[in-house]
């Protein structure tokens, strides 16, 4: 097996964006909101900072028409932006994700994938 093993590198998200259309791993500050659904203040949730797989993007349009600039999306549309700006939960730093073990790529389709699979793998044999 190829070495499966990566380095991350963080970037902070109030000096450096990625690319658009990067997928990236965002860490993301915000509140959850409290336990009580009787109206209590919303700054009483528990405060959290976790790292979500998103992607970035200069241009993104919500479900609802609304427009988004500088924007980081997760795979459920939730749009956060980054730290500073206005928005409930932003992201404060991001890394590039990891490529496929064995390759370059973040992403291999069709035909490819057996063989992108094997090269990873090297010559152990199937379970």
């Amino acid at each position: 097996m190829t070495d499966p093993n990566t380095v991350v590198t963080w970037f902070d998200a109030r000096d450096r964006l990625p690319r658009s259309g990067a997928p990236v791993a965002a860490a993301i500050t915000g509140r959850y909101p409290p336990d009580d659904a009787t109206g209590s203040d919303p700054a009483s949730g528990e405060e959290f900072w976790l790292v979500r797989p998103m992607y970035f993007t200069t241009l993104h349009w919500s479900e609802d028409g609304t427009e988004h600039r500088d924007c980081f999306v997760d795979s459920d549309g939730v749009v956060r932006l980054p730290y500073g700006l206005d928005s409930a939960e932003t992201v404060t730093h991001w890394a590039e994700l990891p490529t496929l073990p064995g390759g370059r790529t973040h992403a291999v389709l069709g035909k490819d994938v057996q063989t992108a699979l094997r090269n990873a793998w090297g010559d152990r044999p199937d379970a």
